[in-house]
């Protein structure tokens, strides 16, 4: 029988569709896996932006793991939206505890995006949980993903330009034993050049983009970790999974900047593949 590369997403909920977990599952899936789940919250929000946050227990958060990694398993997992120190220190503990019982093999292809603020600038995690992550769940992942606001948050610094960006990706590389993608979209120029620090390789990859004027830019950074947790599930380098990762996350962009979806920020066309 034949299977599928599996990865297990824990991540907060999107009722508009765009970002979070509904990203996630459609990331995954577009770009060749299987896709299962763990949600941490439930938000309410649209285009315009987020409303209200309902976090789901740790009892619960924890059993969606144990549920998914005892029976189906998972090649890769990615992390997404951890909005407490409780629920960092919960996924943590099972992921550990999973790895224990041989439900994940090593090297553990762990994507950890740390979420902290929507693309409408609401805040999604409380300050003790972002320094809980840093210390407990950061040097688990084999990369990580923030955009530029999330690096600054991590590493203690202000980023000013491009030329900033591989010294800060080394600083968040944990001593050197994490992997970086450090997303440059934050920054103004026309050309965007995102950097990956290759932490197994102790190499710099750039990543060169073209920016496109567009305003569906909803759940781009849970697209973007989604596919690169994918395509680690499907045996691919670190390297290529990144240059594969940010391929499609603009192809997503370009194809999605021609839909009017709500009346703020809409998503990408995650199936734009397949159109």
């Amino acid at each position: 029988m034949k299977t599928y590369p599996r990865v297990l997403t824990i991540a907060g909920s999107d009722s508009g569709g765009g970002a979070g977990i509904q990203a996630d599952i459609k990331s995954i899936s577009a770009t060749g896996s299987y896709a299962a789940s763990a949600i941490t919250a439930v938000t309410v929000q649209n285009t315009l932006g987020v409303e209200a946050v309902h976090p789901v227990p740790v009892g619960i958060i924890a059993a969606q793991i144990r549920c998914v990694l005892s029976d189906i398993g998972a090649d890769a997992i990615k992390i997404g939206m951890l909005h407490s120190a409780e629920v960092v220190l919960t996924v943590r503990t099972e992921l550990r505890d999973a790895v224990r019982k041989g439900w994940l093999e090593r090297p553990v292809n762990i994507v950890l995006d740390p979420v902290m603020v929507s693309t409408s600038g609401h805040r999604l995690i409380e300050n003790d949980a972002i320094r809980v992550l840093s210390r407990e769940l950061l040097p688990m992942a084999r990369v990580i993903t923030p955009n530029i606001p999330e690096a600054e948050i991590l590493a203690g610094v202000r980023i000013h330009s491009q030329e900033d960006l591989p010294a800060i990706a080394r600083k968040l590389s944990n001593n050197g034993t994490v992997s970086v993608l450090l997303k440059a979209g934050h920054l103004t120029e026309d050309t965007l050049t995102d950097v990956f620090y290759n932490a197994e390789t102790d190499h710099i990859l750039e990543l060169t983009q073209r920016r496109l004027q567009t305003p569906n830019t909803h759940g781009t950074g849970c697209t973007l970790s989604s596919a690169f947790a994918s395509y680690l599930a499907q045996g691919l380098s670190l390297d290529d999974a990144a240059r594969a990762a940010t391929g499609y996350i603009h192809g997503a962009i370009v194809s999605g900047a021609g839909y009017q979806i709500g009346h703020g920020h809409g998503p990408v066309d995650h199936f734009y593949r397949t159109r």
